[in-house]
């Protein structure tokens, strides 16, 4: 049977299309995006979802949902995961989107309050911000206002957070007609996957002890469990803090911190020769090497520089705390190293603001850039693998375990204690 050569094909679907209502459009496009993306991963893997082959190089790991802004609506759609590598469709979907709109955002406002009127003129018309009127500010705003919120107060689900670092940076923001800095606090941890997350961010007035034991007492409140070592550095309002909210969580002092605090206590002239002690310490093959090595340093030092020798010994169960666990993962938790470079990425992006109109400006920026952060964790390597993780969590229960009365031990063994 042929087709009838009085419909026209082509006007025939445009006018049902045009027809159509805006859901079904969306749904369409929804469909095609993700049979697309779906498709890509498949070529990525090297064969089809589900399908066994000798061409596999990779398989799949779920999905993760974004956003895509479209004439039709916005669209729902699902990016595959893969277990080794990442996968982003960087023709499709746009990285560090809201980051930048909350840049903008505040950029914007700084301009619209009147805040530096000449540079924030230049940076506005630098980022191709024309004609904004306080409405337009007003509504970015508010939908970032509410993703970040959202992010910020999200439950913390995929624990146990065995290992977690927490650090703080300060911005300057205008309060009652002047400049004032405050303190943006910052914690990350691994979750039960092996994967990074961002677990929240805290403004305060100052890096303090309260300041520090409000923002942990809301992740604890959101979730937070199962943390065996908390790695940061020697805040003292911190430390407490960690104390007083994850009792059963070791201190590490971040070794990199630790470096410099001892190179102010050394004589200029000496320093080269004691850091090489130092990075000799951590250079060994296992724990008990490292602790005998710790021995020979000290004694060393002794000799020649007893205050240096008396304030690395001091600091020998903080900086030591590390060797506990496996050593294939001691590079990732012996320091707050990760966590500068995320504060590298937070600083690339506030430094075009400078001084922020208000705290909410704060929270919007640096929200919106560890939301954008903590996606890309999500589709990056492992930060841990799978049997690392395992292999401290067998550490953590076999030190708890000693401490514990019987009935206690028998409950941790079987897994109903969550620790």
């Amino acid at each position: 049977m042929t087709a009838n050569p009085i419909i026209d094909p082509d006007g025939f679907l445009h006018e049902h299309l045009a027809q159509a209502s805006p859901d079904l459009m969306r749904e369409l496009l929804t469909t095609f995006i993700n049979a697309l993306l779906s498709a890509q991963a498949d070529s990525v893997c090297g064969a089809d979802y589900g399908t066994r082959s000798a061409d596999r190089v990779n398989s799949r790991n779920g999905y993760r949902h974004r956003d895509l802004d479209t004439r039709a609506g916005t669209l729902d759609i699902a990016v595959p995961k893969l277990r080794e590598g990442s996968f982003f469709p960087e023709w499709l979907l746009e990285r560090h989107r809201r980051a930048e709109a909350a840049l903008t955002t505040v950029v914007a406002t700084c301009y619209l309050l009147g805040v530096s009127t000449r540079r924030m003129d230049k940076l506005v018309r630098s980022l191709g911000i024309t004609g904004l009127s306080k409405s337009q500010v007003s509504v970015m705003a508010k939908d970032l206002d509410e993703q970040v919120a959202a992010f910020r107060t999200r439950p913390l689900n995929d624990g146990p957070y065995t290992f977690v670092a927490a650090d703080a940076l300060t911005m300057k923001v205008r309060e009652a007609g002047r400049v004032v800095k405050v303190a943006v606090m910052v914690a990350t941890g691994v979750n039960a996957d092996g994967y990074r997350e961002v677990l929240g961010i805290h403004t305060a007035t100052t890096e303090s002890g309260p300041g520090w034991l409000g923002f942990f007492r809301d992740l604890t409140a959101r979730g937070l469990s199962g943390v065996a070592l908390v790695t940061s550095d020697a805040h003292a309002g911190l430390v407490e803090a960690i104390g007083a909210t994850l009792p059963s969580a070791s201190w590490q002092r971040c070794r990199t911190h630790y470096a410099a605090n001892l190179m102010s206590v050394t004589p200029k002239s000496q320093w080269g020769w004691v850091r090489a002690l130092l990075h000799s310490v951590y250079d060994q093959p296992d724990a008990e090497a490292v602790h005998a090595q710790f021995d020979r340093v000290l004694e060393g030092l002794y000799e020649k520089l007893p205050a240096v020798a008396e304030h690395l010994e001091l600091a020998r169960a903080d900086i030591l705390a590390f060797t506990v666990f496996p050593k294939e993962i001691w590079r990732q938790i012996w320091s707050n190293n990760p966590n500068e470079r995320l504060n590298r990425e937070i600083r690339r992006r506030t430094d075009v603001v400078g001084i922020f109109p208000n705290r909410e400006a704060v929270i919007r920026l640096v929200g919106a850039v560890l939301a954008e952060q903590h996606d890309e964790w999500a589709e990056q390597r492992r930060y841990l693998g799978i049997d690392a993780l395992k292999n401290a969590r067998t550490v953590v229960t076999d030190r708890t375990t000693r401490d514990q009365p019987k009935e206690v031990e028998a409950e941790l063994i079987a897994g109903t204690i969550n620790l």
